[in-house]
Formats: structure tokens, C-alpha cells, sequence
């Protein structure tokens, strides 16, 4: 299946708690989409975690034909309250598909309440990313408490999650496995659906039962 078929919406907000994987997903997911030939923009609105930011990715993203969106450059290693006038383009262009990387957790997510009244005018759609190996969300209850604040704080629903439960360089399939049951326990309890399981191309073998979204890892860690 396509990235454009398994995610139709114009708009994809990207949420979830740090460290799992908002961003690898979002970038994976603008260059797939580029590359089935969408007009995609980026747009990097973390502006709370310090680490694995899109717009360290600028030079792979625009090369491939996505236009990133985020702070200035003087700006980027600061953890401020500052977005881009160009994120506006985003929203009100609907010949453009946006992907919009959100900071994790409720906090992080704040950011995106100012911009509800116009993305409730759009075709969007909130992903909600699932890590089962993250310890602050590792069970269904403790996840769906998230969700659920973070739908508080930006006033929007959330529409699917996707499974992208990994440990680094030390994932193996079995990992992706068990963030399939943690995503399923987080479905029934909050009624959202699994939209799909992210996971490394290498997988593919094992896990040819499940919706993949395949993703190649483009985010290091700042020392690597």
C-alpha cells in the first residue's frame, strides 16, 4: 500500500510521547509521500525536545523534493516558544500535503492549540505514535492517559495510532510484535484504530501479517 493510501488525509499531525519516534516517523513519511510524487511540506513544530529534530534533516528533505518548515536557523537550537510565519502556507495551501512533527507529550503538543480553529477547517488527521519499550507510556492505560490529555490540550481528536515501537539499533521484530498488542490494547480502550505498524524495510520478511509502513532510519542521536 501506498503512504498516500495509507494515510489520505491532507494534513498529518504527528504526536505522542518523547522518545517515540514522532519524528523519524514524520520524516519517513514526507519523503515517502514525495517520492509517490505529492507537493509535501514538513513542518518541524517541536519546539521542546532538543534531540531528533526534522530540521536536522533539512538538506535530505528538501533534496527529495519536501519543503521543511521550521524555525530560523539562528533559532535552531533553542528551545523557544517561536514558529515560522510560513507554517500559515501549510494549512491554507490545499494542493500541499502537511506533515506537522508536534513535541511530545501534553506540553509539547500545546504549541498546536493556537492553529485548531483552521486545521478543524482542513482534512486532517492526529496520529497518535505508540512505543511500547518507552517507560513512561509502556501500558494501555498510561498511553491512553496521553492521548487523551494531549486531545485536551490542542482540542483536536485523535484519529489513529500507529504502532513504532522500537530500541534503536537494538530493534528486532519481536519488538515491533509487542508494540502491535500494546496498539491494540490502546485501540480498545480509547476506540481510536490502528492505522498501522512503522518498522525498518529489514523487517519486511517477518512481519508480512501486518499493515508496514517501512522506514529507513534517518535521525541520529547528536554524538553519533
Amino acid at each position: 500500500m501506498t503512504a498516500a493510501a495509507l494515510f489520505p488525509h491532507r494534513l498529518t499531525i504527528v504526536t505522542g510521547h518523547y522518545g517515540t519516534g514522532k519524528t523519524e516517523f514524520s520524516v519517513n513519511l514526507a519523503l515517502a509521500l514525495a517520492a509517490e510524487g505529492e507537493r509535501v511540506s514538513l513542518a518541524d513544530m517541536d519546539i521542546v525536545n532538543p534531540y531528533f529534530r526534522s530540521r536536522e534533516r533539512r538538506s535530505l528533505l528538501e533534496e527529495a523534493g519536501v519543503r521543511l518548515v521550521a524555525a530560523p536557523q539562528a533559532l535552531s537550537d533553542a528551545d523557544v516558544p517561536a514558529l515560522p510565519a510560513e507554517l500559515h502556507a501549510v494549512l491554507e495551501d490545499r494542493m500541499v500535503r502537511g506533515v506537522l512533527d508536534i513535541g511530545g507529550d501534553p506540553s509539547g503538543a500545546r504549541v498546536l492549540a493556537r492553529y485548531r480553529p483552521r486545521i478543524l477547517k482542513e482534512d486532517y488527521q492526529l496520529l497518535y505514535i505508540v512505543n511500547a519499550n518507552r517507560p513512561e507510556v509502556r501500558t494501555a492505560k498510561r498511553s491512553a492517559e496521553y492521548l487523551r490529555a494531549i486531545e485536551t490540550v490542542t482540542g483536536l481528536v485523535c484519529t489513529g495510532l500507529v504502532n513504532n515501537t522500537h530500541l534503536c539499533g537494538e530493534t528486532t521484530s519481536e519488538d515491533v510484535r509487542h508494540g502491535v498488542n500494546l496498539a491494540e490494547e490502546i485501540s480498545q480502550a480509547t476506540g481510536v484504530p490502528v492505522i498501522c505498524h512503522a518498522a525498518e524495510a529489514r523487517f519486511i520478511p517477518q512481519l508480512l501479517d501486518l499493515a508496514l509502513f517501512p522506514i529507513t532510519i534517518r535521525m541520529k542521536k547528536p554524538w553519533e
